[in-house]
């Protein structure tokens, strides 16, 4: 049993919270198939790369559950394909999804029924999503070594409880800032199109009592100028093994603004977020979203019929540009090619 703000699992039903629908509604969507999680993740009522990861583990149980009459590893491995191409991005969802296939792999040759293979995926996969949360705090607490008694940062996007199982990434480390008595000024990126930052993060960072001060994502950079910011902290989507990291579009901007005004930038993500099989950000797929989340806002049409529209959902940014990424072996250090190797090693 699973019971989060992001999540509810019984053991048949995965309940999402609806995040296109917050602030203003909390509503949830009940999942009993694996098709039914497949279009969640992809029209991003569930987001946020370890929340999507839990999210396919759990729809991967329900796809045993659909095809326990019958089931062979190839229809596990179109379950698992289906989970898949719904975001090609977020690195957790491939982990998370090799991980339940390897599972199944390995309980299936050894001929159990298929009632204990359902009831072992659902313990695997709920061991992911309680993972998760202990990762994030554990996350939250070596990123305290950042931040000074008195902090002021900036976000983007959202990284938190809402995009993981419980926590959070880049909130997390707020969230155990202030847990460790420390006084945390938050400067929230609306994170255009989505308004994820206004919509998500606002929201989150009130309910935990942050001093939230939203501002337009183009504003950032005159912030930064006049105000004293200590850090951007951003959580990641997938980061390369030379630490190149993808995250919401504007992250780069951010970051290249971050380099001028002399303000730290910081990654907070888990281990399962590195993608070691390959080298740079010029190999992490960035997915293109529909034309109508830049020509809309909230159903409202805003642009001309007939402009273009360039909509990447993710942009990369260069790991020099990065001061640290937090995980939950602790912080590393630029150069991250050597940094997470040792740390992969370490596994």
């Amino acid at each position: 049993m699973i019971s989060t703000i992001t999540m509810k699992w019984n053991g048949s039903t995965l309940e999402l919270i609806d995040q296109r629908k917050l602030p203003h509604v909390e509503e949830y969507v009940k999942c009993q198939t694996s098709e039914c999680v497949a279009k969640a993740i992809k029209d991003m009522i569930v987001r946020g790369a370890p929340a999507i990861g839990a999210s396919a583990a759990f729809g991967y149980v329900l796809g045993a559950m659909e095809n326990e009459k019958d089931l062979s590893v190839a229809k596990m491995e179109e379950v698992k394909e289906r989970l898949a191409n719904t975001r090609p991005t977020a690195v957790n969802l491939f982990w998370a999804l090799k991980r339940m296939h390897s599972k199944f792999l390995e309980i299936h040759s050894q001929s159990k029924s298929a009632k204990e293979i359902v009831s072992l995926l659902n313990d695997e996969a709920e061991k992911i999503a309680r993972e998760d949360i202990e990762v994030n705090k554990r996350m939250g607490n070596y990123g305290q070594e950042l931040f000074p008694q008195d902090v002021t940062v900036i976000t983007h996007c959202n990284a938190g409880a809402l995009a993981t199982v419980d926590y959070g990434t880049a909130v997390g480390v707020i969230h155990a800032a202030l847990d460790h008595g420390k006084t945390v000024h938050a400067f929230v990126d609306e994170t255009r199109p989505y308004l994820q930052g206004a919509r998500l993060t606002a929201w989150e960072l009130l309910k935990l009592g942050v001093d939230t001060t939203l501002i337009c994502d183009n504003m950032a950079g005159w912030v930064m100028k006049t105000r004293k910011v200590d850090a951007i902290i951003v959580g990641a989507d997938r980061i390369a093994a030379n630490g190149d990291t993808a995250n919401k579009i504007g992250t780069y901007s951010l970051a290249s603004l971050a380099k001028k005004h002399g303000v730290k930038v910081y990654v907070a993500a888990p281990l399962s977020t590195i993608d070691v099989s390959i080298k740079n950000g010029s190999e992490i797929p960035i997915e293109e979203r529909s034309h109508e989340e830049v020509t809309h806002v909230q159903g409202v049409k805003i642009a001309p019929d007939g402009v273009k529209v360039y909509n990447p959902a993710f942009d990369v940014t260069d790991a020099d540009m990065i001061d640290a990424i937090i995980t939950e072996k602790g912080v590393l250090r630029y150069p991250y090619v050597k940094s997470i190797k040792k740390l992969f090693e370490q596994k």
